[in-house]
């Protein structure tokens, strides 16, 4: 790929300069329990043998990321101590001194400089318009922006706090390793970012077959179906060795002490329950409402004897596991077997018509909505890892913009209940506009020249979107349902939400599916 202009101007330092001393200012904003969970992790890491890491449990917040991501917080520990060491007591729980968050919220903000480096490194592939001087027709500028500022990992990790500035760092990097053909790297990379949090499994599927049909097989048909004679097994030796290497060096202490279950009985949680605490706006939420619908009117009919109905099982807001009152009930595997069903056919065409690492990018969308749609026990922060990557094909297709404008609206403002505190409630009110205006405005000038990127009803959806946040954010606080429904404006914001996302991820696989026959009348 061709270098763009990145490389010419100084925009993209002073865009990641000026996103940093923004979250500079959210150093005394509200933070959740993530705060005390990586506190804990510093402390266990810090002062327990490597034996007790994933036995210890005096918090509630037990140690549950892979051993790579232990051993990150073991090393900001040794820095940790020289602002305050009682943070590093185990005991100590729920410690929040001064010192204690200005280290928390500097540690995140500095391990984003890989984020940046990541975003940096994607830019550098975006096919770049010549020949103009407006700054907002360069792909890469906007990319930049949507990348950096991006609203969703402001709040999730600058004011909610988390790390996931630091492993989307990682995925950039390794995507854009692929789409400058260095595939050796990024499957280094990435598998390096899942013993740093297992969720990236959601795209692993993509890996393993773009990997599997790019690398190890060096050649294709005239009509490009595989070559079955080109596959090489010292490429594919080669792929094994990079992942067997990185896990053995994170799981192999583990495995060598015999703690291998234990660990894995941590990172897979299946007790956990279907649905977080706060709904994920997917597949579920719409099943959970559709169930308790049923129940409803079934006790208003008589159908149902209401006395044997759960109560509020699936809006109370608890992480258990419950039954549904009138719908089957959903178990781990059924949301294994839907989530392997809805990433098939997006594996079959990168096998059977691969097209570039643009082509993968595309399956690894796919992966990561199928796997947020259908997983089991979904946090609504993974909307993310659909939201970034997407951002690299807005800027280069016109309807991939449309589709990036309704999953980024729709799924940054899921996130909404994570921040519910009044003090930082126009925050995240003023910095979702600022986005999204950016991402309309940005994109829109982008792809002109052929009418809007949405379709009429889409509008009228986005639209909707204000409708809801009036209502869950200013209205029903003053109601007098605030106190006997308490759970009701986190119910409207993942049902509405989690229609907006399922129908991104229908669109997209639509232009999957029209790129393919487009590819199959061409041959």
């Amino acid at each position: 790929m061709a270098a763009t202009s990145v490389e010419k101007g100084s925009w993209f330092p002073l865009l990641a300069l000026g996103v940093s001393l923004l979250k500079a200012l959210f150093m005394n904003a509200y933070h959740s329990t993530d705060f005390e969970v990586h506190r804990n992790w510093l402390a266990i890491t810090h002062n327990l043998p490597l034996s007790r890491w994933y036995h210890e449990n005096t918090s509630e917040w037990t140690l549950d990321y892979p051993p790579l991501f232990a051993w990150f917080e073991f090393s900001l520990s040794y820095v940790a101590r020289h602002f305050d060491n009682k943070m590093l007591v185990v005991s100590n729980l729920n410690y929040a001194s001064p010192a204690t968050v200005l280290f928390q919220r500097l540690s995140v903000i500095f391990t984003d400089l890989l984020f940046f480096y990541g975003a940096r490194e994607c830019c550098r592939c975006v096919r770049d318009r010549k020949g103009t001087r407006d700054i907002f027709t360069h792909p890469s500028f906007v990319l930049a922006v949507l990348l950096l500022w991006n609203f969703g990992l402001l709040i999730v990790d600058h004011i909610h706090f988390q790390y996931n500035g630091f492993l989307f760092g990682f995925l950039l990097l390794s995507i854009s390793k692929h789409l400058q053909s260095q595939h050796l790297q990024g499957a280094l990379l990435f598998a390096i970012l899942l013993n740093l949090k297992h969720i990236y499994l959601y795209v692993a599927p993509a890996y393993g077959i773009f990997l599997l049909r790019s690398y190890c097989f060096t050649q294709d048909n005239r009509d490009g179906s595989i070559r079955w004679r080109s596959f090489s097994p010292l490429r594919l030796l080669t792929l094994g060795s990079i992942v067997a290497a990185v896990c053995a060096l994170s799981f192999g202490p583990f495995i060598a002490m015999g703690q291998l279950p234990q660990v894995l009985s941590r990172l897979f949680p299946f007790k956990r329950g279907l649905c977080h605490a706060y709904w994920a706006p997917n597949v579920w939420a719409l099943y959970n409402v559709l169930d308790k619908s049923l129940a409803t009117l079934g006790a208003c009919f008589k159908l149902l004897n209401e006395t044997t109905l759960p109560r509020a099982s699936m809006t109370g807001g608890l992480v258990h596991e419950f039954q549904h009152s009138v719908l089957p009930s959903v178990t781990p595997s059924i949301t294994v077997v839907c989530t392997l069903l809805s990433i098939l056919p997006a594996l079959t065409s990168i096998w059977r018509r691969p097209r570039g690492a643009r082509g993968f990018l595309r399956c690894l969308l796919l992966c990561a909505l199928a796997s947020f749609a259908f997983g089991w026990h979904v946090h609504e922060k993974a909307i993310l890892i659909a939201i970034l990557p997407l951002s690299l094909l807005a800027v280069e297709s016109r309807d991939d913009a449309g589709i990036f404008l309704i999953l980024s609206t729709t799924g940054h403002y899921s996130l909404f209940p994570l921040i519910f505190t009044p003090a930082e409630l126009p925050i995240k009110c003023a910095l979702m506009m600022m986005f999204t205006i950016f991402s309309f405005a940005a994109l829109g000038r982008l792809h002109s020249g052929r009418g809007s990127l949405l379709h009429p009803l889409e509008v009228v959806y986005l639209s909707g979107l204000a409708v809801v946040a009036v209502a869950c954010e200013f209205v029903f606080p003053l109601s007098p349902w605030h106190q006997r429904l308490p759970f009701l404006p986190l119910l409207a914001t993942s049902v509405y939400a989690a229609l907006g996302v399922c129908y991104s991820f229908l669109r997209l696989y639509v232009t999957l599916l029209r790129q393919d026959s487009g590819k199959s009348k061409q041959l």
